[in-house]
This record gives structure tokens, sequence and C-alpha cells, in this order.
């Protein structure tokens, strides 16, 4: 999830939500009926999002796929869920949401990815990514970590199964396979400091 814990305003349907949406001056995420107001991110969020987009659109130039940065919606009919991921790939011409009269809502993500943040990294790993299951085009979810330089991806399979493929250490060279792309961890993480790791606690001197 690309901007912290989402907090409920109220309840509307999605066609108000929508609506509301083409003037807010902030983003909002929609589920069930509920809006969420969305905070915004660390530096450190911002800048390995960043770097990701810039290596994303290096790989992807010349080829029908595109990446999409935090300001375009998905909608997931499924389970009513509205969301900005961090990063959205498509291949090929975009499919919009038909509620959505503006036409800046899609369906058809190929990759999804979010940078986690420790107070959303749970529903990033467990809620969300059961709704982006819903997703018929969706093939893979790639989650980046903060504090240490490590990918995960999420690839689905023919039946259907999901199959996780960890990459960590930034001499590492990720794989997203649904496009075929490279990533250096190098690239993505280029600039981040990470947080010092905590000491390890003092043994207690035996009698």
């Amino acid at each position: 999830m690309s901007m912290g814990l989402p907090q409920t305003i109220d309840r509307v349907t999605p066609e108000e939500y929508l609506r509301r949406e083409i003037d807010a001056v902030d983003k909002h995420e929609y589920y069930r009926g509920e809006v969420f107001a969305m905070s915004g991110g660390t530096p450190t969020h911002s800048l390995i999002n960043a770097n990701t987009i810039g290596a994303l659109v290096r790989a992807l130039q010349g080829g029908r796929c595109r990446i999409y940065d935090s300001n375009l919606r998905i909608g997931i009919p499924r389970t009513t869920l509205f969301t900005y991921p961090d990063a959205s790939i498509i291949c090929g011409e975009l499919q919009y949401d038909p509620r959505d009269k503006s036409r800046q809502t899609v369906l058809n993500p190929v990759v999804i990815v979010e940078v986690l943040s420790p107070s959303t990294e749970a529903y990033d790993r467990g809620a969300k990514f059961a709704s982006y299951m819903q997703i018929e085009s969706l093939k893979e979810y790639v989650l980046f970590s903060q504090d240490a330089p490590r990918i995960e991806t999420f690839l689905r399979q023919p039946e259907g199964a999901w199959r996780y493929l960890p990459a960590a250490g930034l001499e590492t060279i990720a794989r997203i396979e649904s496009i075929e792309v490279q990533l250096a961890l190098a690239d993505v993480y280029e600039g981040v400091t990470f947080p010092e790791p905590s000491p390890p606690p003092e043994a207690t001197a035996q009698p």
C-alpha cells in the first residue's frame, strides 16, 4: 500500500465515491461502502517507488507494456475495492471501469507494485492481496521492503496458485516473470539509507 494506514470517513455508493474523487484534493480508497482517507508516505517510500518506476520505464521501453504511478486508480468489481497501488503495469489497451464515467479507473493491471510500510504491511499482504487476487488480468504482485534491500514477488500459476519468489541483497537481480523483466536491487534502492540493525542483547553473566 502506498500511503499509510487509511482512516474511514463515511459510507457511500461506488458512484458517489467516484463522483467525489474527481474533485478531491487527497486520494481515497473505497471498500464495501466505506471511504478511506490516505495519508502521505515517507521520503524512503517515495524514493524506492520513484527508483522502481524509473527502472521499469527503461526496461519496458519499446514494448507493449506501460507502467503507471500511484495516481492511477484500479477498480476491482468482485470485491468493490477502488485503490491506488504504488505502481501498476498494463499491457495493451486500458480497460476502463464502466462505473466510472470520468474514465479515471482501470480494470486490467498485469503487475501491481506496493512499497511496504510498517503501518500497512499486514493489509498489503493480507486483505488487500486477497482483493488483488480477484483481478483476472493480474499475473504478478510485487512487494518492496523499506528497511532492507528485499523484493518479494507472487506469481500466479496456470492452476491459480501463487508462487513466492523472494530476492534480497543489493547485488541481486530480481526478475518479474510475467513481463520478462530483470530488476537490479541496486537500482531500486539507489540513494536509500537503511536503518542500523539493533545490537544483540548483552549476555547475562551466570553465577
